[in-house]
C-alpha cells in the first residue's frame, strides 16, 4: 500500500483542486481529506456517507451538584475561567483536570465530549475518508490520524494499493499527522514571497521525518521571478518539480458545477495535471 500526502505551506494554494483532479486519474485508491479544520474536498466529490462515528478526545469537567459543598475552589483554580456556580462553559474548559484535583468533596468528574464526527463514504471516484471537526474544538491531529487509521482499514478491506491524502496547510500539529509515515508528499506552492517562505518550512518539516518531497508551482505565470526563485530553491536542494500549473479560471469554474478540473475541461491545464500525475505515479512505483 503506498500513501500520498499534498499539502502547503498555506492556505489557497490549490491543494484540494489538486487532490480532486489526482482523485479522477487515479484508479485503485482511497481518498482521505485530512484537513479536518476546514474540510471541502466533499464539495466537489459529493460523497453518500456510508459510516459515522463519533469522535472524543478533549475532556470537560461536570461538576455534581448533590456533592458540591459550595466552597468553590475550582473556581479559584480554574485559570481559563470556565467555571461558573454549578455551571461549567464547555468552550472554555480546556480539560486540564486541575478543578477535579482540588475538589475536596469528589463533587467534580471529566468526561469525554464530542468534538467532531468522522465518515467513511463512497464517491463517484472510489471511497472517501473523512471528518468535521466541530467549531471551536481542538486535538485536529488525533481526528486526522482517526480518518487515517479509517483510510487503511478501508484500504486494507478492499485490497486498493494507493490512498491519496489532502492534507492540512501550514506546519502544525494536523500536518504532522498527515505526513507520518507516507511515502511521498507533493508540496503545492504558489510564486508568491508568501508562498515562498512557507514552503521552506514545510519541506523542512517533511525532511526532519524523512518523508521524501516533491514541489509542484501552482498559478506559476502571476509572478515569474517568484517561480524562478522556487526552481532554484528546488534546484540547490535537490527537490524534484513534479510541474508547473498556470493560473487558470477553469479551476474556479470547475469548482462551482462541483466537478474536479479533469471533469470540467479538456484544455492544456488539465494535460498538465496529468503529467504532474504521471511524474508521481513513477515516483510512487506504481
Amino acid at each position: 500500500m503506498r500513501q500520498l500526502t499534498v499539502i502547503s505551506g498555506k492556505g489557497g494554494t490549490g491543494k484540494t483542486s489538486i487532490v480532486g483532479a489526482f482523485a479522477s486519474l487515479a484508479s485503485d485508491k482511497v481518498i482521505a481529506d485530512c484537513d479536518v479544520d476546514a474540510a471541502d474536498l466533499h464539495l466537489i466529490l459529493s460523497p453518500s456517507v456510508i459510516e459515522e462515528q463519533e469522535f472524543r478526545a478533549m475532556q470537560t469537567a461536570f461538576i455534581d451538584k448533590e456533592k458540591c459543598k459550595g466552597c468553590w475552589a475550582c473556581s479559584q483554580a480554574c485559570k481559563f475561567g470556565a467555571i461558573c456556580g454549578f455551571t461549567v462553559d464547555p468552550l472554555s474548559c480546556e480539560g486540564c483536570g486541575v478543578c477535579e484535583l482540588v475538589c475536596p468533596y469528589g463533587a467534580i468528574t471529566m468526561t469525554d465530549r464530542l468534538g467532531g464526527k468522522a465518515y467513511i463514504s463512497q464517491t463517484r471516484y472510489g471511497p472517501l475518508c473523512h471528518a468535521r471537526l466541530f467549531p471551536g474544538e481542538e486535538a485536529s491531529g488525533k481526528l486526522v490520524a482517526k480518518v487515517r487509521e479509517n483510510a487503511r482499514m478501508v484500504a486494507a478491506e478492499r485490497d486498493l494499493p494507493l490512498i491519496i491524502i489532502d492534507g492540512s496547510p501550514g506546519i502544525g500539529c494536523p500536518v504532522i499527522a498527515s505526513i507520518g509515515g507516507v511515502d511521498l508528499v507533493l508540496v503545492v506552492t504558489e510564486p508568491t514571497l508568501s508562498g515562498i517562505h512557507d514552503l521552506e518550512r514545510i519541506l523542512a518539516v517533511a525532511d526532519h521525518f524523512d518523508v521524501k518531497a516533491m514541489v509542484c508551482i501552482n498559478k506559476c505565470d502571476i509572478n515569474p521571478s517568484k517561480s524562478t526563485a522556487i526552481r532554484e530553491y528546488c534546484r540547490k536542494n535537490s527537490i524534484q518539480i513534479a510541474g508547473e500549473i498556470p493560473y487558470d479560471l477553469s479551476f474556479t469554474r470547475a469548482q462551482v458545477k462541483g466537478k474536479t478540473i479533469i471533469e470540467h475541461s479538456s484544455g492544456p491545464v488539465a494535460d498538465i495535471i496529468r503529467d504532474v500525475w504521471d511524474e508521481i505515479r513513477r515516483s510512487l512505483r506504481l
